[in-house]
């Protein structure tokens, strides 16, 4: 039994929050109980659909905050892959597609982007080689966007005068990294996107500098898509013939941008 002081307080305090009774009601859920009855004659509500009301509401609470932070991760994972502003809008629904080659060109690229399960297991690559301005870092944007937030994967989007630099700047003394250290950071994504090959006139390095990228990727069996404006045996000319072969290899695959410029048309 309560003690009377005890009881004084829960009065004074139930005077206070306008509760003026009790009566007993009924759930239909979850059957009787004691309702507490207001000044202005309102009856308070039954205490398990409260509680059961209280917990949703919580979840609901609890499940925004997760997609917040995915939807952060993802934002964060788009901002790593380094995919130029001008690109970061790109899908595959915002390609112009009208001919019959832009149309076989987007679908080839959106199946490697919904595939990319099974081509990161056999380390398959992608280079879409042809005309400026016909739409292939739209489509490599896309890809590596798809990657990143249907597949929950890494990508990165670079252009070889950037891995030309970044591999020259750690031959100084006090570049704080190695050339390999250089390497490794293109060979860590499992997606990796080389734009402008064949587009540096220091050929010979950058012959080089591709060929290590390409062949670290090859030995991990991750998958590269690489764009060019040169055209089929142009780019393998650029590139090499190692660098060609491991491309290839596991079911490599080239598409050909031939149609006129877009830009050229808006114009």
């Amino acid at each position: 039994m309560a003690p009377t002081g005890f009881n004084s307080l829960l009065e004074r305090t139930q005077r206070l929050a306008g509760i003026v009774g009790q009566e007993q009601a009924n759930c239909d859920r979850h059957g009787d109980y004691e309702a507490q009855v207001f000044r202005d004659e309102r009856r308070s509500g039954c205490p398990a659909c409260a509680e059961e009301a209280r917990e949703k509401r919580e979840a609901e609470e609890w499940a925004a905050q997760r997609r917040q932070g995915a939807v952060a991760k993802l934002e964060r994972r788009l901002g790593s892959a380094m995919i130029p502003p001008r690109f970061t809008g790109k899908t595959f629904e915002s390609y112009r597609a009208e001919t019959a080659e832009q149309k076989k060109a987007l679908a080839s690229c959106r199946r490697y982007a919904e595939q990319f399960t099974e081509n990161a297991q056999g380390g398959r690559c992608m280079l879409l080689l042809g005309k400026t301005g016909t739409g292939k870092t739209h489509l490599a944007a896309a890809v590596a966007q798809h990657v990143i937030r249907e597949h929950g994967a890494t990508a990165i989007y670079t252009t070889v005068s950037r891995i030309c630099q970044h591999i020259k700047g750690s031959f100084g003394s006090d570049s704080g990294y190695t050339e390999a250290q250089a390497i490794e950071l293109f060979a860590q994504a499992d997606l990796l996107v080389i734009d402008e090959v064949g587009a540096s006139r220091d050929n010979d390095f950058e012959r080089m500098s591709i060929f290590e990228v390409v062949n670290k990727r090859y030995e991990e069996m991750k998958p590269t898509v690489l764009v060019s404006n040169l055209s089929a045996a142009k780019f393998e000319a650029s590139v090499g013939d190692r660098t060609a072969d491991r491309l290839r290899e596991g079911g490599g695959f080239v598409l050909l941008f031939e149609w006129e410029s877009a830009r050229r048309g808006a114009a």
